[in-house]
């Protein structure tokens, strides 16, 4: 016996011992030692080197991901419901985080109800109904996702609320098919009228898994429980023997109604169910809009017409020159006889402000025409043309233009959103193609100053763009950022000049020449400058199109314009 006791105490420390080695090597092999710490050897120290420009580029792009989070956010949660696809599409084109700042500001003021007060109702009801979504239609997941809590952040409070949050016995409407069934949880939710979709509108929500997440449906038999037990949950047609259950899966209108009993009324009709289904999943009209939903002009008093346009010419990725064109008709003009001659005077006031109206820049000029009375009668079949030129940092402005007739006291009031463009540098990139009714060299002295002056050039831009048939057309355009061909450093690529007359596709005029033999060409800038003869042009509507190709890059630009010929 005490043999065997030492033998199994002999095992016992044995096998201790070996799961002890086990324990140990297993430490070792989870934790090796660092032997950079026990040597004794001299540590190697780490000589950062300095980062590419690619290198630097991708860390920026990573950091402005990063930074564009919240926007993110803004876009597809704050606003997902009420933003437009174009209010959308314009959005995501944004680059810096100054312009969805002032996207974001004017976003919200156009649809202020007071735009003149501190502030936005619009805005905080909608907040509003988001909260009270996340604490009423939470289902699992947040109830600003779910279809209820979607419905009610775009259109409000329902007017009336029929709710069967248990479900039950249900006595179907005649346009149902009537009867008597068993129900899932369903609301009926009822709008006396919403502006885009109609009057009198019902949405139904049902909750066919019982979880709590209603979903909306343009089917009123989905809430039925009973739809798929033989011989349960008659309509009255069905009851009386005058129609099958079956009958309800041969329907093509999307749903699984019985014969309605009495007629099947307009609501039910298939076409106009879809119709407010379609409707009720776009953005709700906006009521109080701004006028940077497009760059289109609107004139809040026209006393004194007045034509305007605006011209931009990147210098860096910073800065834009804008070049803002106003035109008057001289017949709109009050004339007055002063110093022996005819005059007339019109004071102008602009204004560049941001969405939130912060002034960016302002200018006002005086223009005067005078003319000898013998010439008054053909003076007043002429046009004034004034111009001014601004540097703007690329985003989106208001631009608001007053011009005043001293004379006759007439007043225009122009005002219009202006998106200045960015100049990428990776980028082929384009200005402003100008058809001009003058294009001419200055005076060295005069460069780069002046009305109508482009570098060294002066470009007078036509209003409307129609040029009579014994005129020459101006063409002026700058093109940006060619890629650089090895060894000569210069740009490689080619510019195609096409007129079509518009109707018939004709081609009236083709012509291609070579970037690199434009004079002045360089890798940063091409000056186009043409003079087109249009005495071989019948009159009508015709477009100009330009193909502009970097053939180092493999980029394309196709800048158009129409004119018309008279």
């Amino acid at each position: 016996m005490n043999a065997t006791r030492l033998s199994i105490a002999c095992v016992s420390l044995s096998i201790v011992i070996g799961l002890f080695a086990v324990a140990q090597q297993t430490d070792q092999n989870q934790n090796p030692p660092d032997t950079k710490k026990s040597s004794t050897a001299p540590q190697r120290e780490t000589i950062s080197r300095p980062l590419s420009e690619r290198e630097k580029k991708k860390r920026e792009e990573k950091l402005r991901k990063e930074l564009e989070t919240p926007y993110r956010k803004w876009l597809n949660e704050d606003v997902a419901y009420i933003i437009t696809d174009e209010e959308r599409a314009a959005f995501k084109r944004l680059a810096t985080d100054e312009e969805r700042e002032q996207f974001i500001e004017q976003f919200w003021l156009r649809r202020d109800p007071t735009p003149d007060t501190v502030e936005n109702e619009f805005k905080e009801e909608h907040y509003r109904r988001i909260a009270y979504a996340n604490e009423h239609y939470a289902s699992g997941i947040p109830g600003w996702k779910t279809d209820r809590g979607r419905i009610y952040i775009t259109y409000g409070p329902a007017d009336e609320i029929e709710s069967h949050p248990s479900g039950g016995t249900y006595e179907r409407p005649p346009e149902e098919g009537g009867g008597e069934t068993s129900t899932f949880p369903f609301e009926q939710w009822r709008y006396r009228y919403i502006e885009g979709v109609g009057t009198n509108i019902i949405i139904e929500f049902v909750d066919p898994t019982m979880s709590g997440e209603y979903r909306m449906t343009m089917d009123p038999s989905e809430k039925d429980a009973l739809l798929y037990v033989p011989g349960a949950g008659l309509t009255m047609m069905e009851s009386m023997g005058l129609a099958d259950k079956t009958d309800r899966f041969n329907r093509t209108d999307g749903t699984h109604l019985g014969t309605p009993f009495g007629g099947e009324t307009e609501s039910m009709n298939e076409f106009t169910r879809l119709e407010q289904f379609a409707n009720l999943q776009k953005p709700p009209q906006i009521k109080f809009k701004d006028l940077e939903s497009a760059i289109t002009s609107r004139l809040s008093y026209n006393i004194l017409p007045m034509k305007t346009r605006y011209d931009f010419f990147p210098v860096t990725d910073a800065s834009v020159l804008t070049n803002v064109t106003l035109q008057f008709d001289n017949k709109d003009l009050q004339f007055q006889l002063k110093d022996g001659v005819q005059k007339a005077v019109v004071d102008i006031y602009g204004k560049f402000s941001t969405m939130t109206r912060r002034v960016v820049s302002v200018f006002e000029d005086t223009v005067t025409c005078t003319t000898p009375p013998e010439y008054l009668q053909d003076y007043t079949k002429r046009k004034s043309i004034y111009q001014k030129t601004i540097p703007l940092a690329p985003g989106t402005y208001r631009l608001n233009v007053m011009a005043k007739d001293v004379v006759g006291g007439n007043l225009s009031n122009y005002e219009v959103a202006v998106t200045v463009p960015r100049l990428d540098a990776d980028k082929l990139s384009s200005s402003t193609l100008i058809l001009a009714d003058l294009i001419e060299k200055v005076p060295s002295k005069s460069i780069g100053t002046g009305q109508f002056v482009i570098g060294d050039s002066k470009v007078r831009p036509r209003m409307d763009d129609v040029f009579k048939h014994d005129e020459k057309m101006g063409i002026y355009l700058k093109l940006y950022n060619f890629g650089a061909e090895e060894g000569t450093h210069l740009p490689s690529g080619q510019v195609e000049y096409e007129v079509v007359k518009n109707g018939t596709n004709e081609r009236i005029f083709n012509f291609t020449e070579d970037v690199g033999q434009i004079p002045g060409a360089s890798t940063s800038q091409v000056t186009i400058e043409k003079l087109l003869p249009l005495n071989t042009l019948v009159p009508g509507q015709y477009t100009l199109r330009l193909k502009v190709t970097d053939k180092n890059r493999n980029q394309t630009l196709t800048p158009s314009v129409q004119f018309t010929v008279t």
